[in-house]
């Protein structure tokens, strides 16, 4: 045992990067400095039980899991976003995302699988270790929560990119057969997303609401996290009744609200706010601990630009908002605008829309001077998004007062104190109703990297993609294709997914 759990603090500490050789109450996203020695007695020390998840945390700041090749699959592949940069510069595949001319050995499915993996990886690291450290038990089960919250959240993603995907639900022994085996043998869909349910269940019964956090905890995945993805993962299941049930609890917590002006969201002052239910966290501190090229990645390409130009809002989705609603001009920055800081852009950019949701203020915010790694949290789940999932299940069961309720408190936010623009919708037809929360969740999760799983499970993906002249194939295009990297490294084991 002594043995096992020296190679575990290798790998814990070198290969997978761990944070944080701090105590819980300081900030679970400080960085040692590069270089320090490991404790010997990391284990039997009851401090080292935080460090254990804080390397799960961490890792989802790493450039194979929400940076490039994450914008490229949940985004540039949609309708609402472009490649974006120069016509020359393909970001290796990221033409190929978008013109739907991918395949199993295009380089951004074998990185995000790469990515959500290692991530799965340290999840299942420190569940094996935890219920070893001699702690409080309250304490313990809230730790094993929010790897276990983390870990749901990884394979709730390679499950809506790849449907069923190898389930490894501890760390695999090399010299056990049968555990190699299961590393190269797909489980179903619906065997992986009985899993995410179960990890999920565990920490919405073991995690602190997000008021009983202290302030320097903030960012942790907290009982509303929980119940708010364990609601996703039942829309996409169509389990609406469960669906309801978890958002009216969300909604009853009180412990969220919806931020009074959209545009604000996104900047550095609403981190962790009122309307945050969970945020991968980065900070634009030395030394740099962002994550790792997303805002560059999309930052405006050419003169007076601030970075690569990549994942560029689409001409389809500047036009899917009403005339006048507010949260166009908070999601788009178009050539010549001038930004909340003051900051005028160039009319000569390359390309003619960006991401404002990707912008990183270098004069208003606590900008480090490094754009690759800036200060800038990501938005994951939203009230928002709480809202609409509960309107989309109460239409779905026909309690069409509450469908509009929960929707119309989204757009009344949007429209703010006017009444001009974004009248309350009063249809009570059920499919109509159904059309305007589809459309309500696009324009409000607008490059919120949603919209492709949204069409999929809408079952509207091939009729959205056809009619803007991207070949979406039915019956092939609704999940990504398994790395070809990973079947070559399976023996053949691990098999395609049909059509590609």
């Amino acid at each position: 045992m002594n043995r096992s759990k020296k190679i575990l603090t290798i790998g814990l500490l070198g290969t997978l990067g761990l944070v944080g050789m701090q105590s819980c109450s300081e900030s679970f996203l400080d960085v040692p400095p590069q270089g320090e020695q490991t404790p010997t007695d990391f284990f039997s020390d009851p401090e080292a039980a935080p460090r254990l998840v804080n390397a799960i945390y961490n890792k989802m700041l790493d450039w194979n899991m929400h940076s490039f090749s994450w914008l490229g699959v949940t985004s540039i592949i949609t309708d609402d976003a472009d490649k974006g940069s120069d016509p020359g510069d393909t970001g290796t595949d990221k033409h190929e995302l978008d013109n739907f001319t991918f395949t199993p050995s295009s380089i951004s499915f074998n990185e995000v699988w790469v990515g959500f993996y290692q991530g799965v990886a340290r999840a299942n690291q420190a569940l094996q270790y935890l219920p070893q450290l001699n702690i409080d038990e309250s304490f313990r089960n809230r730790l094993i929560g929010e790897a276990r919250f983390l870990r749901a959240y990884f394979y709730f993603n390679l499950v809506r990119m790849f449907g069923g995907v190898p389930l490894i639900e501890s760390v695999p022994d090399p010299t056990n057969e049968a555990d190699i085996m299961n590393g190269r043998t797909r489980a179903t869909r619906e065997q992986v997303y009985d899993f995410i349910k179960s990890d999920l269940q565990f920490a919405v019964d073991n995690l602190p609401e997000k008021s009983q956090y202290e302030a320097s905890e903030r960012g942790r995945a907290t009982k509303g996290a929980a119940k708010t993805l364990l609601a996703k993962v039942n829309m996409y299941q169509g389990n609406w009744q469960e669906v309801l049930r978890l958002t009216n609890e969300v909604i009853q917590s009180n412990q969220y609200q919806l931020h009074p002006n959209y545009a604000e969201i996104w900047r550095e002052s609403s981190e962790n706010g009122p309307e945050s239910i969970f945020e991968v966290q980065g900070r634009g501190v030395v030394p740099a601990q962002g994550i790792e090229g997303y805002y560059e990645t999309q930052g405006a390409r050419g003169p007076g630009g601030w970075g690569w130009g990549f994942n560029t809002p689409s001409q389809d989705l500047a036009q899917a908002y009403e005339p006048g609603d507010p949260r166009r001009e908070s999601t788009i920055i178009f050539r010549g605008d001038t930004l909340w800081d003051g900051f005028v852009t160039s009319p000569q950019l390359v390309n003619p829309r960006y991401n404002y949701k990707a912008y990183v203020s270098r004069t208003q915010e606590s900008y480090s001077g490094n754009n690759w790694e800036t200060n800038k949290n990501m938005r994951i789940l939203r009230y928002a998004e709480v809202l609409l999932m509960n309107a989309e299940a109460a239409n779905e069961l026909g309690m069409t007062a509450q469908a509009l309720e929960m929707l119309n408190r989204v757009r009344a936010r949007a429209r703010g104190t006017s009444t001009t623009i974004l009248p309350a919708v009063t249809t009570t037809v059920q499919a109509t109703l159904r059309e305007r929360i589809w459309r309500e969740r696009r324009v409000e999760l607008a490059m919120e990297h949603d919209r492709y799983f949204d069409l999929v499970r809408q079952g509207r993906a091939a009729e959205v993609f056809q009619a803007l002249g991207k070949p979406f194939v039915k019956g092939k295009h609704e999940v990504f294709p398994i790395p070809q990297n990973q079947i070559n490294l399976s023996g053949g084991t691990l098999t395609q997914n049909p059509n590609y």
